[in-house]
Formats: C-alpha cells, sequence, structure tokens
C-alpha cells in the first residue's frame, strides 16, 4: 500500500494504473476509519474496481464557524492500519496547502438539491463538498466512486454533479451501516456519551417504525410520519434541526408519497452538542 500526499503523484499514480488496465475506485472520507467505510471499499471492490484510492482529507472548506473542524476525531496510524487489512492500494492524504492553493478562488456548487435539509442551517457546507469532491476526482482519475447513503442528501448532490458537468464516473451509493444498536455509524459518534448515544437510538428506532407504518399503509401522509419521529426524538432528549419526507433524487419535501417513487425520511437532531443525521429509503 503507498501513501501519497501530493496531487500531481496521485495524478501519476493514476495514469500508470489506467496504462496497466486497471479500474480506480475511489472512496472519499474525512479519516477516523469505522467499518461503514470498509464497506464502501468492499462496494467498490465489489463494482469492478481492482485499484482502490482511499483519500484521507478533513476538508476545512465544508465546516462553517462554529463547527468542529479543529475538533474532529484524526488517527491517521489507526487509518493506515485498516486500510491495510482491507488491501488498499493508496491513501491519498494531502496537505491543505496541496489542496488548496491561496488564495483560493474557485468553487464548484450546485444550486438546488444544496438548499434544502442540511443546507438550510449549513449554508456553506455542500460548496466545500462539490469543491473537494471534484478535486478528488481530478487527482485520483477514478472509473467509479463510492458514497455511503447516510449522508443521502450529499449523494444525490454528487450524483446530481456528475451528471451536470460530465464527470466520466459512475457514482454507486452503498447501504447505511449502523453499529449493533441500530445507530448509523458516524465518526462523530465518538462525540456522544454514554447515555446521549442511547438515547439517540429514538432517531433510528423512529425511522425503522415509519418504515414499517409505510409498508402497512402506502397512502400515509408525510405529516404523521414526521410528528411520530419528531415525538420519539424529542422525548428522548434530542433537539430536531429537520425531519422530511423527501423524493430519493431531487431531495425535495413531499407531503405524500408517490406511487411507484423512491422516497426518503432524512433526519437531523442533536444529542448533547453532537448533531447526527441518519434516513431509510421507501418504496
Amino acid at each position: 500500500m503507498q501513501i501519497i500526499h501530493s496531487v500531481k503523484e496521485l495524478q501519476q499514480w493514476a495514469k500508470e494504473a489506467r496504462r496497466n488496465g486497471k479500474t480506480i475506485g475511489l472512496v472519499p472520507t474525512m479519516g477516523f476509519l469505522h467499518d461503514g467505510h470498509m464497506s464502501l471499499i468492499d462496494t467498490a471492490r465489489a463494482n469492478g474496481a481492482n485499484a482502490i484510492v482511499v483519500s484521507i482529507f478533513v476538508n476545512p472548506i465544508q465546516f462553517g464557524p462554529n463547527e468542529d473542524f479543529d475538533r474532529y476525531p484524526r488517527d491517521f496510524e489507526h487509518d493506515r492500519a485498516m486500510c491495510e487489512a482491507r488491501k488498499v492500494d493508496v491513501i491519498f492524504a494531502p496537505a491543505v496547502s496541496d489542496m488548496y492553493p491561496q488564495p483560493l478562488t474557485c468553487h464548484v456548487a450546485e444550486t438546488t438539491i444544496s438548499q434544502k435539509l442540511c443546507g438550510r442551517t449549513r449554508p456553506t457546507h455542500f460548496q466545500g463538498v462539490t469543491t473537494v469532491v471534484s478535486k478528488l476526482f481530478l487527482a485520483a482519475l477514478p472509473d467509479l466512486a463510492v458514497f455511503g447513503q447516510k449522508d443521502a442528501q450529499q449523494a444525490a448532490i454528487i450524483r446530481r454533479m456528475v451528471r451536470d458537468l460530465n464527470f466520466p464516473i459512475t457514482i454507486i451509493t452503498a447501504p447505511i451501516i449502523r453499529e449493533a444498536d441500530g445507530l448509523a455509524m458516524s465518526s462523530r459518534n465518538k462525540y456522544l456519551s454514554a447515555d446521549e448515544h442511547q438515547r439517540a437510538l429514538a432517531i433510528s428506532r423512529s425511522l425503522f417504525a415509519a418504515q414499517k407504518t409505510v409498508k402497512e399503509n402506502p397512502e400515509i401522509k408525510a405529516a404523521e410520519l414526521i410528528g411520530a419521529i419528531r415525538s420519539a426524538i424529542e422525548k428522548a432528549g434530542g433537539v430536531v434541526d429537520y425531519i422530511e419526507l423527501t423524493d430519493s433524487e431531487t431531495m425535495i419535501p413531499q407531503e405524500e408519497m408517490v406511487p411507484g417513487g423512491h422516497h426518503t425520511i432524512a433526519v437531523a437532531a442533536k444529542f448533547g452538542a453532537t448533531r447526527l443525521i441518519d434516513n431509510v429509503q421507501l418504496n
């Protein structure tokens, strides 16, 4: 396994890999890896990638003021060991100065899907995501890239960006990986106290209950589903940012499910100081 820090060096590696007939799979991460990230590596390999690049980069421009950039968990030696065990070909771990030569005056922005849900309270977040992902695509030159369904809005934005800007890359969205108790795996789970973790299970449990309700009553209104989820989270001491029934591709909120459509119930809520997101797919 190689560890590469330079964009130019990664581009050279990718060009050589392509000349040798390799199919490059990119797994973008911010590090502090867990089994959810490992599932993305496995998904890339299962979809034909035989040269895997895992990027580890805590991206400063997707963090807003007073967010957790400085304290975001980092443990490179742990990440390296996990990648070696999964037989990753390259870890790309650039410095901020290599990714963002100063002054940075060019950004990539998606202007519709990014304005909803998390975009309402984190207005600069997704511009930071689309900019860094574009730069990672141009550094690793992948044939395919894998993103997790836990960040459903992010995945939808990346799919739209790739479509609109003609990136020659296949985007694969991998299922959410959960801890044994149902909490969606996230590097930020580290912030939760034992009590907060236990109470935060109200998110996944209420989403699973909503999923079951929809199977039993497909004509149920969004307001009823949202009300039940909100009640469960608030009863557990959580502070709701949003709960929405959305179209899975556009993330536009829906009042009811469209027959034959694809829908997502997406949630963001805080337990203590930790903001968590989760979702389930319907239809």
